[in-house]
């Protein structure tokens, strides 16, 4: 536990925060999949981050990290908010479509891996948009720019297809 609170408070970077999430999903539900890319976009505000069915892609919302970034000036919640939403993406990926299983697995991972007070645990049991409740994002105007992707997102050594 002290391991991932340490990792995820010094974590620098998309590629560090995902590392977390795998290894935090391969310690409480021994699962783990290879070869996922990440993409940066500005989608609309409501939604934190998408998982195409059928792919190996997650799209983060650029400007809602962006904004909690502003927001909040701590680099601890700006992790824990992308790995909250990281975690959420890959549970999908890993063959779980419901929100209705997502969510509380989402809780059970963060709990087991960071404890009950930490504000991963925190984002995953009241949703990551709890940290911009004060935050009028509704009127917040973000221009849209092109999708990026993510270099060295996935640094596994394994290879994806055999």
């Amino acid at each position: 536990m002290k391991k991932y609170r340490s990792r995820l408070e010094n974590a620098q970077g998309f590629g560090e925060v995902w590392e977390i999430v795998k290894d935090t999903v391969k310690s409480s539900l021994d699962e783990r999949r290879v070869g996922m890319m990440l993409f940066l976009d500005d989608l609309p505000l409501r939604l934190g981050a998408y998982h195409p069915l059928g792919t190996n892609n997650i799209v983060l919302n650029r400007a809602l990290v962006h904004i909690v970034e502003v927001a909040t000036k701590s680099k601890l919640l700006v992790n824990a908010f992308v790995y909250i939403l990281l975690l959420h993406e890959y549970l999908h990926a890993l063959g779980r479509p419901s929100e209705a299983q997502v969510r509380p697995l989402a809780y059970k991972i963060s709990r087991q891996s960071f404890g009950e007070d930490h504000i991963a645990t925190k984002l995953a049991e009241m949703g990551p948009w709890s940290l911009l409740k004060d935050i009028p994002i509704d009127v917040i105007d973000v221009p849209k720019r092109v999708m990026e992707i993510v270099k060295d997102f996935e640094r596994a050594t394994e290879r994806y297809i055999v």
